[in-house]
């Protein structure tokens, strides 16, 4: 069992347990939650808590997560862009259309498929065998740079600097609309949506979340903009920017339904740039990945328009 334990904060007094649940815990859906207080395995001072509990703020809750039983996962021939790859690490210019790890509905042709069949067992096994190597990811329709762990030291230095905010990770993207300012920073927490499980929406006691943004050219009607993060939720960018009204173009979730760009399969956002600290020499490293043709392709459209 992987025990969790989290603080209730105050401004979430009056909410349902199993409501709350599945807004702080990844994958989790309500049902879920239910199940999980069903089967006594939620606790508050100790005490298994029922589904209708409601939160009273500034408690401590305390999730013991049954241990998942995992498919086989069968390494598949598939070419993969390698940025750079030693012992410790692989960087991998991941493109769009592809899922990062297997899961339901996508056992197969994903990254960790490709990875298993270049790398072998030369990968990570802190994630287990569905995300062997796997320290974070993008989007199935996000396109860019993603560095995988070799091994389980380099798995944990990895993830502490992200989770520390010092691996950097650079965007573009082109959303609709025009940005007032050039430059600013959206500081907004993002939770799994409180009707609609397959989105995430800005949620008041949801994760922190934190985006800078900056202009990189502006359009007639569109703008071509980079990000970096300094969190990292899932959607972030995308969630970020459809809440101030310039939503990513082609977002299928969180973008326009009626737009020039709305058919282009997916959202125009493209991981292009990493800066990381290697787990072994110590030393800064920086990568990059050059847009792929879908993105320069609409630029060039833009430009035309403009």
């Amino acid at each position: 069992m992987n025990k969790i334990v989290l603080r209730v904060p105050d401004t979430q007094a009056g909410a349902r347990i199993d409501i709350w649940l599945s807004t702080q815990i990844e994958g989790l859906t309500r049902s879920a939650a239910q199940n999980l207080l069903l089967e006594k395995a939620v606790f508050c001072n100790e005490q298994p808590l029922k589904k209708n509990y409601k939160l009273v703020g500034g408690e401590n809750i305390t999730v013991h997560l049954p241990e998942l039983r995992e498919a086989d996962i069968v390494p598949e021939n598939i070419p993969l862009d390698v940025i750079y790859e030693d012992t410790d690490i692989i960087v991998i210019n991941k493109p769009r259309g592809m899922v990062v790890h297997p899961a339901p509905g996508n056992w197969s042709g994903t990254l960790v498929n490709a990875l298993m069949h270049h790398c072998g067992d030369s990968l990570s096994g802190i994630n287990g065998e569905h995300r062997p190597g796997i320290v974070h990811r993008i989007d199935k329709d996000t396109s860019g740079l993603l560095v995988v762990a070799k091994n389980d030291t380099a798995h944990q230095s990895l993830a502490a600097q992200i989770a520390a905010h010092t691996a950097f990770r650079g965007y573009e993207a082109i959303v609709v609309g025009s940005p007032r300012e050039d430059s600013g920073t959206i500081d907004k927490p993002i939770a799994r949506h409180k009707t609609d499980r397959k989105k995430m929406a800005i949620v008041e006691g949801g994760r922190e979340a934190i985006t800078h943004y900056t202009v990189l050219k502006r359009f007639h009607g569109y703008t071509h903009m980079a990000f970096q993060l300094e969190t990292g939720r899932t959607h972030q960018i995308r969630v970020h920017m459809a809440s101030i009204g310039h939503p990513i173009i082609g977002d299928p979730i969180y973008g326009l339904k009626k737009d020039r760009f709305s058919d282009i399969g997916g959202q125009c956002l493209h991981a292009a740039r990493l800066t990381l600290c290697h787990p072994t020499t110590q030393q800064t490293m920086h990568f990059s990945a050059p847009l792929p043709t879908y993105f320069t392709e609409i630029l060039a459209k833009l430009e035309k328009m403009a």
